[in-house]
């Protein structure tokens, strides 16, 4: 099989893209998603994404995670995935697609900068004087420490993930910013921009009082800073809208065979 592929990043999480409206890449199995994944064996990404035809909306999203299993919601994919769709002609500026957590809208902004409307979710919830959870399309853990850029995050983040079997974020306060570092479940590394974790870091920022509420927070990434706002009703947190830069890096094409495949 020879597949067309595209390759985009959002703040440094990567992603490849297919356009899978003909349902030619159906066929897929999870081994041949984790090679085209795979950074020495083939394409290199943190997840893939499928856009896929929708009854309802523009699009529908199908995300997949480097392991080559289908996961949650991917909120820098959601930001990607939508410049995917107008440069396919699909959309102009603005878009509602669905995912697997629901239906989400999405503006194109300046300089590739995409607004991408989240779903809402439920007040985070306190584990220790340090730690916390809160469900944002995808479950994360958020632990507040300092130092972060010294943290082990590769050894810490793999022991707390798979006791919490979530995504494990650490976050630091720095002059009124969030910073966060994220573990990443189905890609069982650090990748440099997490758009769920930075929601929940932000959310948790401001409900624990690590830094005042303000409408926007900033948080900075490693693969560069996105913009978290919200507003708290009662036990939920509504209007959840993440933003922040996306690039389309390069496209191509590659053959898949049984022989390939990463043993």
């Amino acid at each position: 099989m020879v597949l067309d592929f595209y390759k985009y990043q959002g703040t440094g999480n990567d992603f490849v893209l297919i356009d899978n409206r003909g349902k030619k890449y159906n066929v897929l199995t999870q081994e041949q998603i984790s090679m085209l994944c795979h950074r020495k064996f083939g394409i290199g990404a943190d997840g893939l994404i499928m856009l896929e035809n929708s009854n309802n909306y523009d699009f529908a999203m199908k995300y997949f995670n480097s392991d080559g299993l289908e996961s949650t919601m991917c909120g820098n994919g959601g930001r990607c995935i939508t410049i995917f769709a107008k440069h396919l002609g699909i959309i102009i500026d603005s878009t509602v697609f669905e995912a697997i957590d629901g239906i989400h809208k999405a503006t194109i902004l300046s300089d590739n900068n995409v607004c991408l409307e989240m779903t809402d979710c439920t007040m985070p919830k306190q584990i220790s004087e340090n730690k916390y959870f809160i469900n944002t399309g995808s479950p994360h853990i958020v632990i507040y420490t300092e130092k972060i850029d010294e943290i082990d995050l590769i050894k810490e983040g793999k022991e707390i993930r798979l006791f919490e079997n979530a995504n494990v974020n650490f976050s630091e306060i720095e002059n009124g910013k969030v910073k966060i570092r994220t573990y990443e479940r189905g890609v069982e590394d650090e990748t440099l921009s997490c758009g769920t974790g930075s929601i929940a870091a932000a959310i948790i920022s401001a409900i624990y009082n690590y830094l005042p509420f303000k409408n926007e927070i900033e948080v900075l990434t490693r693969g560069g800073n996105l913009k978290v706002s919200f507003d708290i009703q009662l036990t939920n947190i509504k209007k959840i809208q993440l933003i922040g830069q996306t690039k389309k890096i390069f496209c191509g094409k590659i053959e898949i065979n049984d022989t390939d495949l990463i043993k």
